[in-house]
């Protein structure tokens, strides 16, 4: 199967203009000043089904014969390729079935139903719902549409390279998240064949650096809990890996703490959500800062499909690494007043409390003490600094816990 090229990626363009968002490019002053890099960010979780598969799915879709479109079409994803092929499926007219694990959350279940897709679910793993869905394939004679191992869906892909070089002038480089490799290799192809001297640097979540590991020939482990689940790819493409080694310049890691603090950032400063696949691009920058500093650099925000839960205790946990909420844990002598002594220093310094668990039984202290744990919220840093301060300053021994 030949890669794709320039032409057809322009080509790609031509034919999903209209039906896909031509998405924003906006410079970010805050980030910016923050990073110490003059920082793009390109929106294609403004896209309608919040993500830029859109653009490869559509770009397959309508280049499938008449035959091909009755037969109808097959894909095994979890996420946003998903919901693509399916939306793009029903304005089309073409039959959609969608093979998801069976631990898919529920939410994007329904969302794929409502755009009309027939949905099966199968295996624990993308890996065996990827092979129902060829067994499927070729059972009720479907047509599979890839998530990303195809020059068409590339080439849709690719759109957005097109789009970054006319939005962005001067650019120095771009940061693109990497699972499979299909968002890479359509942007790497654009931006190489007309603008060469920009660097396209790859970015995949640390716990999942399968790319890296081919590309690099490296033996990096590979699995766990990671918030980029759209990234989280064990075996990336066969044809996009070509393509990247070819045309991307490196490829590097990223922790999920990185990764949780630009979710947090996009949503703070920006006040637009982003999943953790689609901040990737922004962490690497953020971890990073003096490898871009004074380069004018875009990322791609990929995707916006993130779980409202999960949301939230992202931008909590934020919360407390930038030492806004803290959990304290204070000894002190189990007698009347002690609670309230610890109490009222807080609220002198101006300290909210959340919550208060009162241990007795629990605890390595000596029978007649006790331990306090308290959650509390602030202003600012300085303000549960200057707490943690006044409580040892009356005698009372303090452990705050840390994230990090």
């Amino acid at each position: 199967m030949e890669l794709p090229t320039l032409d057809d990626i322009r080509a790609a363009a031509v034919r999903i203009e209209g039906a896909v968002q031509r998405t924003q490019t906006k410079r970010s002053r805050t980030l910016s000043e923050i990073t110490g890099a003059d920082v793009w960010l390109k929106f294609e979780n403004l896209q309608f089904t919040a993500a830029y598969k859109e653009r490869g799915a559509l770009n397959k879709l309508l280049q499938l014969t008449k035959e091909e479109r009755g037969k109808g079409v097959i894909a095994a994803s979890a996420g946003n390729h998903a919901q693509a092929v399916a939306y793009h499926g029903r304005r089309l007219g073409i039959p959609v079935t969608i093979v998801m694990p069976t631990n898919t959350p529920t939410m994007k279940i329904s969302q794929t139903r409502e755009h009309g897709a027939r949905v099966i679910l199968h295996g624990e793993r993308f890996d065996d719902a990827y092979a129902h869905a060829l067994e499927v394939a070729e059972a009720d004679g479907l047509i599979f549409v890839h998530p990303f191992d195809d020059p068409k869906i590339m080439a849709g892909a690719g759109t957005i390279g097109l789009e970054l070089l006319e939005q962005v002038e001067d650019l120095d480089c771009v940061v693109v998240p990497i699972g499979g490799g299909g968002l890479i290799s359509g942007v790497a192809t654009a931006i190489k064949a007309l603008k060469p001297s920009v660097e396209v640097i790859g970015v995949e979540a640390q716990l999942y650096p399968s790319m890296k590991n081919v590309i690099d020939h490296q033996h990096g482990a590979i699995g766990g809990d990671t918030l980029a689940e759209g990234i989280a790819v064990k075996e990336p493409g066969q044809l996009t890996r070509a393509v990247i080694g070819k045309y991307v310049d490196r490829i590097e890691l990223v922790e999920e703490r990185h990764i949780e603090h630009a979710v947090a950032l996009l949503v703070g400063i920006e006040k637009t959500v982003v999943e953790g696949a689609g901040a990737a691009g922004l962490a690497l920058i953020l971890a990073r800062k003096e490898q871009f500093a004074g380069k004018r650099v875009a990322t791609i925000l990929c995707g916006g499909n993130i779980d409202t839960h999960l949301l939230a205790n992202v931008l909590i946990r934020e919360l407390v690494r930038c030492g806004r909420i803290a959990r304290l844990r204070i000894f002190a002598q189990d007698r009347p007043g002690a609670l309230a002594n610890i109490t009222r220093i807080i609220w002198e310094q101006g300290v909210n409390v959340v919550e208060v668990y009162h241990n007795r039984i629990f605890t390595a202290l000596p029978a007649k003490d006790t331990e306090i744990e308290v959650e509390v919220e602030a202003r600012d840093a300085g303000d549960i600094d200057a707490l943690e301060a006044k409580l040892n300053e009356h005698g009372f021994q303090v452990h705050r816990e840390r994230l990090d």
